[in-house]
């Protein structure tokens, strides 16, 4: 994405609302958002003669931790919903991207004492 603070000093007050328009519009449905992490984590089990033994060991088994960091614990995702977890992360990337863009826009047009 293009640098968004280089570029709307030289947009009319105009060009700012329209972007910043666009750019709401981006945002879509925000109910499939989540911001965090998944990890996924293998694990050797101990008991012998398993095949974790042997070297293949069990898993991956996949750890959302929500954001802000340190705030909640990291939670069990089953296999089954780790594509889904992943899809609504990408989302919330996206989400707050299209966000720091219209909150780069405002402040434009407060410097201009145009916010409103």
């Amino acid at each position: 994405m293009e640098s968004h603070k280089n570029n709307l000093s030289v947009l009319s007050r105009r060009e700012l609302l329209s972007r910043r328009r666009a750019a709401a519009a981006r945002l879509g449905d925000v109910e499939q958002v989540l911001s965090g992490a998944l990890t996924g984590q293998v694990r050797r089990c101990g008991k012998p003669g398993c095949r974790c033994a042997d070297g293949e060991p069990h898993g991956p088994y996949f750890y959302f931790s929500p954001r802000p960091a340190g705030r909640g614990r990291a939670r069990y995702v089953p296999a089954a919903l780790a594509g889904v977890v992943r899809r609504y992360l990408r989302r919330g990337e996206q989400a707050e991207a299209v966000l720091a863009e219209i909150s780069a826009i405002n402040a434009e047009l407060l410097a201009r004492r145009e916010l409103g």
